[in-house]
């Protein structure tokens, strides 16, 4: 008997719940591989046109790492105060860690983490868009769905 695909078909829904991830996640857990052993970061995000932006500190060892390689991914979505965590929804997008442009996205940063007003100035502080290549969704157990940037949008 041939094994089924656990992947659902993307409908309007899982794009939705991609898209509430995505804006409202104030933080995610950053994967990189560009270390001697892949590391995960803990960053702030905000989204802008369907992608996740972060702000790192070049001191840091994750930005060190985009530095020697840009592919990373990013885990969004946190469980929340009841139930089984693995039962609340999370998506990893994977990506492409490009340059943004720190001055022109300030005041979009700014608006949803005014407390970063201490420190993304600081001349230390990148500001990378992660252009995603593929978005991996799970709604919960049984809800998977693999969807494109264009389902972000």
């Amino acid at each position: 008997m041939p094994k089924s695909d656990p992947i659902n078909p993307t409908d309007d829904d899982a794009r939705a719940l991609a898209r509430k991830l995505l804006k409202n996640a104030r933080f995610g857990a950053l994967a990189t591989v560009g270390t001697p052993a892949p590391l995960v970061s803990r960053v702030a995000t905000v989204a802008h046109e369907g992608a996740p932006l972060i702000l790192v500190s070049t001191l840091s060892a994750h930005t060190q790492a985009l530095a020697a390689d840009p592919n990373c991914s990013i885990l969004l979505g946190e469980p929340g105060d009841k139930g089984d965590p693995l039962t609340h929804p999370r998506m990893t997008l994977c990506a492409v860690a490009q340059s943004a442009d720190k001055s022109t996205l300030r005041h979009h940063w700014l608006a949803a983490i005014p407390k970063a007003a201490l420190y993304y100035d600081f001349t230390d502080f990148r500001l990378f868009r992660l252009a995603p290549t593929d978005v991996h969704l799970n709604g919960g157990f049984g809800k998977a769905y693999r969807l494109t940037l264009e389902d972000l949008i």
